[in-house]
């Protein structure tokens, strides 16, 4: 074997064993994010809220195209994926940047600030349900729920997450964050609340769109690899 042989087989060896060991994880603790089509990352848990929103004149609406896993007419229903706090202890922190995350436990994940937005469901006949692991909030009647949000960082400096398979984040006060190794895409949800005596709301910070009377918008970020 030459030495260009081996020197070739060592790159090769080199290449491979740094692409390993600098592959990108979810930075660790707990949170929530919005489950894709495309399904949750492997071991995270998964819940979904049913939202009975106005009956009369119904008029929600959704991007055309969206990747959104639930279903979306009358009435609005999202599956959310939750991070194992016991798993991925190797993440490391979340990067600076513009963007929100759904909170998950007692506190936000370091460096985001916490908010709450509230939406007034269906006063008639509400049939709002829910199931296994969802963002920290309440899911009675209405709908609150809670979020971490951060605005440290330019949108325009792509930050590093784990390319494997399409996620979203939610948008904060700029345009989509970008991520490194990911095309980026705004998916928007125009919920039709409650008309009577509407009572929407949020306090802290909360992502764009929230918090308006009588209706609100959720603005996403959805990701899909390169």
């Amino acid at each position: 074997m030459t030495s260009f042989d081996m020197k070739t087989i060592g790159m090769c060896v080199l290449f491979s064993f740094t692409s390993v060991t600098t592959a990108v994880e979810w930075p660790f603790g707990t949170y929530t994010l919005l489950k894709p089509k495309s399904g949750c990352p492997r071991g995270w848990l998964e819940g979904w809220r049913h939202q009975d929103t106005e009956d009369s004149r119904a008029a929600n609406s959704i991007t055309l195209g969206h990747h959104f896993a639930g279903t979306f007419g009358r009435n609005m229903k999202f599956y959310y994926c939750t991070k194992d706090p016991n798993t991925g202890m190797n993440g490391g922190l979340w990067p600076a940047g513009n963007y929100c995350i759904f909170q998950h436990g007692l506190s936000c994940p370091e460096e985001f600030l916490p908010g709450t937005v509230h939406w007034d469901d269906e006063d008639s006949h509400n049939k709002n349900s829910y199931g296994g692991v969802l963002p920290t909030g309440s899911y009675g009647r209405n709908t609150d729920i809670n979020y971490c949000c951060r605005d440290d960082g330019s949108y325009t400096k792509p930050i590093l997450l784990p390319t494997s398979q399409p996620f979203y984040l939610l948008k904060f006060s700029s345009p989509c964050q970008l991520v490194k190794g990911m095309y980026v895409t705004e998916e928007n949800v125009h919920f039709d609340d409650e008309d009577s005596n509407n009572k929407n709301s949020a306090s802290g910070k909360h992502p764009m769109g929230t918090g308006k009377v009588p209706d609100q918008n959720f603005m996403n970020c959805y990701y899909s690899p390169l």
